[in-house]
Parts: C-alpha cells; structure tokens; sequence
C-alpha cells in the first residue's frame, strides 16, 4: 500500500482518533488549530500541526484556509471528522476541483442527505415512513402555519447534527424565538442556519443504523446503536446493541437503512436514523440520515470489535467491501452491550441552562481496565475552551452479559473510576442517569432526561465519583478563574459565565455610571452584558477582546466617584412610561377582547336581557384582583379561516379564564381566591372548542393544585363542530370532563347557567357542587339540533329542561330571577365556604317558644323557625323546588356557616319519602366533603311507606341516608322540634340518637318505635279485636294512644338517657354554639 497523507479538518478526541487509525494503516497525519486551540493534544498526535487564523468554531470552518494547507503539505485526503464542516457539501466539491480526496460520501450524497431534508424526500419516494413536516428551507411564518395544522413540533437545522439548531416545541408562543436562536446556533456550528420542522412524537426510542458502503451499491450494516438517552435533543448515552428492541422490529428498520443506502450507492460510513413510536406497535419513522463519522461509533466499535475508521479510510482509498473480504455474514451480532458516556466539561444553573465550563484541569485520570475504552484529547493541565463543544470524553464499557443491568453497573463503576478535578463536569449528572430504575430496565424515551431533568442535575450524591482518595490537589470540581491583585479602594466587574471577551467598551480612566454597560462576554452563542455596579472611574481593563474568561473572573475594576449625580438607570428613568412595540401588540391584541370593542354582540346580548361573560366575571370578583389566563388564545380553525378573521371572530376562543378575589369585604385575602371560568355566548353561542377545552383543563388543573374553589358561568350549546386544526375523529379522549370531576371534595364547585346551556356544558353544570340558574333557563343533555338528529322530534331550545322543570327534579339548587342575582348567589354560596363572619344579628329567640302548635296534629312553616334560629339574612335555601319535604340550607350561627338538614310537617307530616332521602343525603355529602358542621331539625313520623313510595326506590335512597350520616366527620347536632319516630328520626340524627354531638329535644317532642297510632293497632291487635261494640272499642284505642304518648314525652324520653336534654327553645342557638366550641376545642 502506497503512503498516503491526510489533513484532518477537526480537533480534540476526533482528531487523535483519525490519526491514530492513519497510522495503523501506515498513513501521514496533518493537524490543523485555531488560535485559541494551540493547547489542544491533537495537534501532536499528528505528524504536522498548523495554525488557522480565527476563533473558536469559525476558523474550522474556514474551508479556502483548509485546502491551501492540504494543497500546500502535499495532502491527498483530508478526513472532516464530524461537525465542523462533515456535512458541507460544497467544502467536497472544492475538495474535489483540487484534487484532494474527501473521506466520505460523494457531494451528491452529501448535499442529498446533509441537508436532512434530500433523505427525507428519498424515504418517501421508497416508501418508507416518514413524520409530517416541511420539505425545504422554512421560514418562521411557515413554522407558526405548521404548528397550527399539527401542534408540537420539532424545529431542526438542515445541516449538521449534534443536538445543534434543534428545539421541541408545544407551545406556540415559543416559535419566534426558538426559530432564531435554532438559526443562529446552526450557523455557528455548521456554516450554515437554514431550518425545517417536523412534526413532535412523544414517547419515542431513538435508534439509528451504522451503514458501511463503497459506492458500488454494496452495502453492509453494523447492526443499530439506541441514541435515546438526550438532553434537549443532545445525546448523552450511546448503547450497541438497543436493549429490549424486538427481532422482527430491528430487522424491519436495518432494512429501511439498506434500501436507503443501496438507492443511493452510498460510499463511506454512514448512519441512519429513525424514531420508533413505543406508543404503538412497532410503528417507526425515519427522520435523517448523517452521512460522516458519528460521534458514538466508538461503541459499535466495542460491541462488534471492529476498527469502522480504519475502514472507512480503506474506502477512500479506493477499495471495495468484496476486495476486503467484507459480506454480512462475517459482521457478528453483538455479544453483550457496550454503553458509552459522554463526559462534558459544563455547569447546570437554578434554571437548568447548561454551559460550557472554563478552568485548568488539575486532575484528569481517566479510568482503564478490562472492556473499558476512553477517547479523550484532556490532560492535566488543559485549559477547558468554552468556545468549542464542551466534550471533555467518551467513556465506554463493554461486557459479555446478555444482561443489560450488568452493563450498567460497570458503567456506574467505571465512571466513579475517572477523577477529573479543576472544571465542572456532568459526571454526577450521569451518575445520576445510571442509577434511575428506568435505565436498569431500559424502559427509556426521548424526553426521559429533560422531564427528570431538576432531580438529576441537583440531587445529592450517594455515590461519590472521582473516588475520594487523598490528593495534593483540591477536589473542588470548579474552574478557577485568573485572579488579579484587586487595589484597595476599588471594585471590580465580574464576569457572570465562563465565555470568550467580545466587547470591552471603556479604557482606563473613564468616568461610568452605575448600570452603565461597559463590557459584553459572548457564551453558548448567547451575549451577557457587564454593568458597572457603582459610579466610578475605571482603574484597569485587566482582560482584552478575545479572550477566555471563567465566572466570577474580574474584567475591570471600578474606583467609586465622590462625584455626585444620577445613576445610568436614574438617567433612563423618563422611559418608565415608554411602551415597546412588542408590548403594543400584546395590548392592541387583547384589546379586541374587551367588550368595548365588539359592540354589536354586546349590544346583542344586552336586549335578551343578559349580560357579557366579562360583565359578570367583573361582577364576580372583587375590583382589580382577576387575572385572565388564556387570553390569546383563537378557535382552532385556521385552516378555514384568516388570523384577522378568528381574532375577530373567536376571542379568547369563547372562555374567560382566571384567578380572581370574591368577598374580600368579608374575608382575609388568603380566603378569597377563586377560579373563574365563564363560556362567552357570543362566540359560537358558548360552544366548546379546541382551544378552550385546552383552557379548561389548564385552569383545572390550577385549581387542583391551589386548591381553589371554582365558579362556572356554563351557557353555550356543547361541542364545537368546525375545528379542523385538531388532528381527532370524536374527540372522545379529551380530559376536562373528568378533570372536573377529580375535583369533587377538594374544593367548592358553583354553576351558574342562563340561557341555554346543553350538552357538555350542562355535563359540567351537572358536575358542580351547587347550581344556579336563571328562571329563563333551559338545560338539557342534548339540544334541538341532537335531540332532531336522534330522531326524537322537533322541539325548540325552549321546550328543553326549562328551568322549572330541572328545580322540581333536584338539578338546580337555585333559580333566580336574572344574572344580576345569580352572581349574587354565586357570592353568597361561596362564602360559607370561606369561613366565619364578623358581624351578625339575629331575631329575638323567645320567638321560638311557640312557633311549633300546641295542638300535635297541626301543620307549621319550618322555614321560618329556621329564620328566627339563624342569624339574620344568613338562611340560603337549596333544591327548594324539589322534595318539599326535606329543607336544606346553609345558614350562620353568630357568623359561623353551618348546614341545616329539616322536615317540614307541611309535605307528607314531615314523612321521609325517596326525594326527600336523597335531598337530604346529598345536602350530607356536599357539607361533609368541604367541613360544614351539620344541624338537624327532626319534626318526622318515619319514612313514607306504601306502595307507591316503594315504586321510588325508597330502600335504596333511605339506605344511601342512613350511610352518609353514618361517614359523617363534622359536628352534626339533632334538636328534635316535635315527632322523632322510627327509623326516619334515627335517620334524621346520623343513624342513631347518640351519633350526633348532642340530641336535644324541645318540650313539644314526642317519640317512639313507629308512629303510636300504628304502634297501638299493631301491638294490642288482639285485646282490641276482643271489644265487640267499636264504641267501646274506639275508646280502648284513644287511652291507650294517650299512654303511649305520654310514656314518648320528651321528658320522659329523656329520664331514659336516649336524649342529651329538653330544652327551652331560646336556648337552641346557645347548645348549638356550645357544641361548635366543643368540638374546634
């Protein structure tokens, strides 16, 4: 073999590799640096070393540099490595013009695949999956058009790879500026920004194919590697082969890569990379192809035991597969895994940003021993270059075990092994990686890092890495910045991060003022100013543009002034009031919400007698306290709509969404928070689209987490028909309805209807805690239209639940005359849940003593007893439309809220029937989940009996009544006011007569097994069957009624402890206070 020499366009641990494989193959190496890389070990891995004029990334990038060199020492090859300028198609055509061999692909090849999108449009054409996304260069305009049609996406660069010029996106508001930053980024990396987007798949693998080629259409695969494991779309880890992949799956993907490389007649190394949907059933898409030396070779070169350099090397030297004995058979599966770490010099801040770390390795001692391979251009002594890539190097283990936990382990052993003192690392971090059950298992996705991201950056170490033997060194893992001897009487400006010095913009001897900008460090393609911190003249630049600077590194020091005068931030103070255009926009774009600028549907809305959803949410909350969450957003219609017609059209997207304060008059602030959600009927007529559904459950899930209690203005007609954005046949797999639900018992939940409100929105009007609604209500599960398109009639809206309807069957707890009201109950409804109230007053409780008749067979009004008990204007009457027999209500007793369960003797003698349980059960149930205490007013003969009260499921219901009192864990008192029989009183007093707090009784009480009547025929049936004359018989019956009801007087009843008390009834409020104080005690 002829002595070849090549030039290799790259640096660091690429370059060594390279060099060392030329070598073997008996090969002259020529090393090029830049300026600020003269201190990189690769230049003396080669035979010749020379410098290239620049900094940073820029100088190997410098291509006409690059050739004169090789054309100058006589290079027939030059080797690009990766990055840099791999991927440049053009850089292999001047290679070629100059007669100089590129080891790689041909420029076609490079300029199909090296700008993604080329393969991406060769896959399709081979029918091979692919993502939806852009095919060519797209603009930010086409972004934000892609993510409208699609929703998240990924934003990549078209050359290149690395992680760089890539970003997820599931937000639009982060489009703009990502897209920038993701441009720039490409620029510097690879020399070129252009951009396109592809659609984002969660739960993902990574895998990706190691082709070899020599351009004969002869192609052979080194099995896969599984790229998985990335920090935002960096990878960290490297395993060969991809654990727990099935067969039939890795053999589908290797040949997607075969027929990709074959159509093409690929020469060179090469890699083929596909994403591999775990959601699905082996579902995979190819996503790009990287036509160069992949960073992770290296541990397909440890699993297979092969030198993929050397032959790629062969190859550009002219050679084919067949004349080095190369076929597929004789390329073994893996036995066992390799894992390769990549170790970067970076530091991870409170935000979790990662940047280059600056500092002088005082220790670099990598780790060694069987199956463990480090490729690596640090030394103790290097100096980190925060300019370039901060990999610092690859550690890779090998084992023989068919058992990935073991690869692991030694992974973990392996990096505790390597000591690396003087920069920052992520060895930690990646320790941290090893060790989560996920990776035992290998149960990974491509998002696994960045959502454990805090946890692994911050947690603290179990296992110490760098084993802490003792050194001569200090182990403080940190750059140590260049110290200078800092004058007496100054002050010095420190720079923020570890970056190169791009502007210096004062000399010695100015005069700055505080806040001025007198210096600017450029860091991870990012420009961090430096301001003076006090007033002053300066002393001394002590670092010139160009330079490397640490954290904390003084770049000049300040003398203070005694010299008086404003501040550089005084002196800009005049632009306080000075609104930046893009804060215009956001104000000019939420002022098309505002009702004053949309007139006509206020005016609309205002002659049907109703009022805007922002008119009662300002009703609602207290002035200046709600928040809007939500504002911006539109329907999701843009592809059937303008922009300006949907902002016009849908503000808000027809949901006023936020955080507001209710009652603050009455309460502390820290009792008053409140959710807000209120449909817009003059959007669509308050359906339910996309956008606010996703703001629901936004919203939802605020509340969840603040433990907020909710208010629902829940007018509109249900789903939205017409939302073609959202990728969805039924939209059945949404979360708001259950979202909604979760939220029963962790804080209260009031709707408020008016209008129509059908479908999902009753749904979530049916959900709440307690329900409002105006009297020209109609609420229904289906509308006219549903209930037409079920073939069950025509009907108008008005024929539907009216709201009369729904108050006598249990739906609505309120009616009330208008909206002005229902806001009003909304209030007042919430403030029970929001404690005591300071001022209070109350009727005379003398009153009481004869409210309820002598005469034990007379009928009385229970509702205004209950008005003389409670505090005045406290009494708020539920479901008073349905079951008359049973009231509910909250009320206060000196300010504090209770709820109040009673008969009233009016409806049936205060008999229980089946409505009458379950109004009363559920009343038990909404008091229990948010800590009412309960008082009960017993005045019953028992449960309703007959037939026809069993037709109403009356066992069921009385059953569900007597369990809710019995799971009751508030205060519940029972004050008996006349009948207390059977099992309807012991209901009546949470299952039994010693179950509450206290069971009173006032003097008209009566009591007993069943109602005496009916306990006199059926326990002295005989004696009375014996009296022939029914005169003398009726007689019989009367006295012995008038025992038993003298034996079931209260006092009576009380000599037998079965009650606590009698009591004077002016004296309830004090037993009801006495035991609220009781039980807080």
């Amino acid at each position: 073999m002829t002595s070849k020499k090549v030039l290799i366009a790259n640096r660091g641990e690429i370059a060594i590799r390279i060099s060392r494989a030329a070598a073997a193959l008996g090969w002259e190496t020529v090393a090029i640096f830049s300026e600020d890389d003269s201190d990189s070990k690769h230049r003396y891995y080669a035979n010749q070393a020379f410098p290239i004029p620049g900094y940073g990334s820029s100088a190997y990038l410098n291509a006409d540099r690059i050739l004169r060199i090789a054309s100058e020492q006589g290079c027939s090859l030059i080797h690009p490595g990766y990055g840099f300028l791999s991927e440049n198609a053009d850089f292999v055509r001047e290679c070629d013009r100059a007669g100089v061999t590129f080891i790689g692909p041909t420029e076609e090849i490079v300029r199909n695949l090296g700008n993604k999108l080329g393969a991406l449009r060769l896959a399709e054409s081979l029918q091979i999956s692919v993502l939806p996304g852009t095919r060519k260069p797209t603009e930010l305009s086409q972004v934000e058009d892609f993510f409208d049609q699609h929703g998240s996406l990924m934003i990549k660069a078209l050359a290149g790879g690395g992680g760089r010029g890539m970003c997820r996106i599931e937000s639009p508001d982060r489009i703009r500026e990502e897209f920038s930053r993701c441009s720039s980024e490409a620029k510097a990396a690879f020399g070129n920004g252009e951009l396109y987007v592809e659609k984002l798949l969660l739960n993902a693998r990574h895998i990706e194919i190691q082709i070899l080629g020599d351009g004969t259409g002869n192609v052979l695969h080194f099995w896969e590697r599984d790229c998985t494991l990335q920090r935002r779309n960096q990878k960290l880890i490297e395993v060969c082969p991809a654990p727990n992949l099935a067969p039939l799956i890795r053999d589908k993907i290797v040949d997607s890569a075969l027929r990709l490389a074959r159509n093409l007649k690929y020469r060179s190394l090469g890699t083929f990379e596909f994403l591999l949907d775990e959601n699905s059933e082996g579902d995979f898409y190819f996503i790009e192809a990287n036509p160069r030396l992949q960073v992770e070779h290296t541990v397909t070169e440890e699993a297979l035991g092969v030198d993929l350099v050397e032959l790629q090397l062969r190859i550009a030297e002219g050679g084919t597969l067949k004349e080095f004995g190369l076929n597929q058979e004789t390329i073994s599966k893996p036995k066992g895994f390799a894992i390769q770490l990549r170790l970067n010099a970076e530091t991870i801040d409170e935000k979790g940003n990662v940047q280059p770390s600056a500092g002088r390795l005082s220790v670099f001692e990598p780790s060694s021993g069987p199956g463990i391979r480090v490729d690596t251009a640090a030394y103790t002594g290097y100096a980190m270059n925060p300019s370039f890539d901060p990999l610092l190097a690859k550690l890779i283990i090998r084992t023989q075990s068919s058992e990935f936990k073991n690869a692991v382990s030694l992974a973990r052993r392996t990096l505790r092994e390597f000591r690396i003192q003087g920069s920052k690392t992520n060895q930690s971090f990646l320790n941290h990686l090893l060790r989560l059950s996920e990776m035992e298992e290998y149960k990974v996705y491509t998002g696994l890092i960045d959502e454990n991201f805090a946890r692994l950056a911050f947690q603290v170490d179990e296992e110490k890495v760098g084993f802490g033997f003792e050194s001569n060194h200090k182990n403080e893992g940190s750059a140590e910045p260049e110290t200078h001897e800092i004058p007496l009487g100054t002050i010095p400006v420190l720079s923020p991060v570890s970056g190169r010095m791009t502007e210096i913009d004062v000399v010695a001897g100015d005069f700055v003022r505080k806040g001025q900008k007198v210096a600017v460090v450029s860091a991870m393609k990012m420009e961090h100013l430096l301001k003076a911190n006090e007033s002053g003249i300066v002393e001394a630049v002590l670092v010139s543009p160009g330079k490397n600077v640490s954290v904390d590194q003084a770049i000049l020091v300040l003398r203070p002034s005694e010299e008086e005068g404003p501040s550089h931030e005084d002196i800009l103070s005049h632009e306080i009031d000075f609104v930046r255009t893009d804060l215009q926009d956001v104000l000019n774009r939420l002022s098309l919400n505002e009702d004053s600028s949309r007139p006509q549907a206020v005016s609309k809305r205002h002659k049907r007698g109703q009022r805007t959803a922002r008119e009662n949410v300002a009703d609602l909350c207290d002035p200046g306290t709600f928040v809007e969450y939500g504002a911006l957003a539109i329907a999701a219609q843009r592809r059937r709509r303008s922009l300006e017609e949907l902002i016009k059209l849908s503000p808000a997207d027809g949901l006023v969404t936020g955080i507001g304060s209710v009652n603050g008059d009455l309460f502390d602030s820290s009792l008053t928070k409140c959710a807000v959600l209120a449909y817009d009927y003059t959007v669509f007529m308050g359906t339910q689209g996309a956008m606010n559904h996703k703001k629901t459950d936004r919203l939802l899930q605020v509340a969840k987490n603040l433990k907020l209690p909710l208010v629902f203005f829940t007018e509109g007609g249900g789903g939205r028909p017409g939302e073609v954005d959202v990728p969805a046949v039924a939209g059945l797999d949404l979360h708001t309805f259950r979202q909604y639900s979760e939220l029963s018992g962790a804080a209260p939940r009031i709707a408020v209807a008016s209008g129509r409100c059908f479908a999902g929105n009753a749904a979530l009007f049916g959900s709440s805690d307690i329900r409002i609604a105006t009297k020209d209500s109609n609420i229904g599960m289906g509308g006219p239209v549903m209930v037409k398109g079920g073939g069950l009639g025509n009907f108008s809206a008005e024929e539907i639940g009216s709201a009369e309807i729904q108050s006598k069957n249990g739906v609505i707890d309120l009616v009330v005359e208008n909206e002005i009201e229902a806001v009003r109950a909304a209030k007042r409804s919430l403030a029970y849940f929001q404690g005591k109230v300071e001022a209070f007053s109350c009727k005379d409780q003398r009153l009481l003593r004869s409210i309820v008749p002598e005469n034990r067979l007379r009928s009385y009004d229970v509702r205004a007893l209950i008005e003389i008990l409670s505090d005045e204007d406290s009494v708020l009457e539920l479901r008073s439309g349905f079951s008359p027999g049973i009231v509910t209500a909250f009320i206060r007793i000196e300010g504090r809220p209770i709820g109040l369960v009673a008969n009233h003797s009016m409806h049936l003698g205060g008999a229980i029937d089946a409505e009458g349980a379950e109004k009363a059960a559920d009343f038990m149930k909404l008091c229990e989940s948010f800590r009412l205490p309960i008082l009960s007013l017993c005045d019953t003969p028992g449960f309703m009996v007959g037939p026809d009260a069993e037709r109403l499921a009356l066992v069921r219901k009385a059953g569900r009544l007597f369990q809710e009192g019995a799971g009751l864990k508030v205060p519940f008192f029972t004050i008996v006011l006349r009948k207390g029989y059977g099992l309807g009183a012991m209901a009546m007093a949470g299952g039994s007569f010693h179950s509450p707090v206290f069971t009173i009784s006032w003097p008209s009480g009566e009591f007993g097994a069943m109602g005496i009547e009916g306990e006199i025929r059926t326990g002295y049936q005989k004696e009375l069957a014996e009296v022939k004359d029914w005169n003398e018989r009726q007689l019989l019956f009367e006295r012995l009624v008038k025992e038993a009801y003298e034996r079931g007087k209260a006092i009576n009843m009380a000599s037998y402890l079965e009650i606590d008390a009698v009591i004077d009834p002016a004296d309830s409020r004090k037993w009801i206070l006495r035991g609220l104080a009781s039980e807080i005690s």
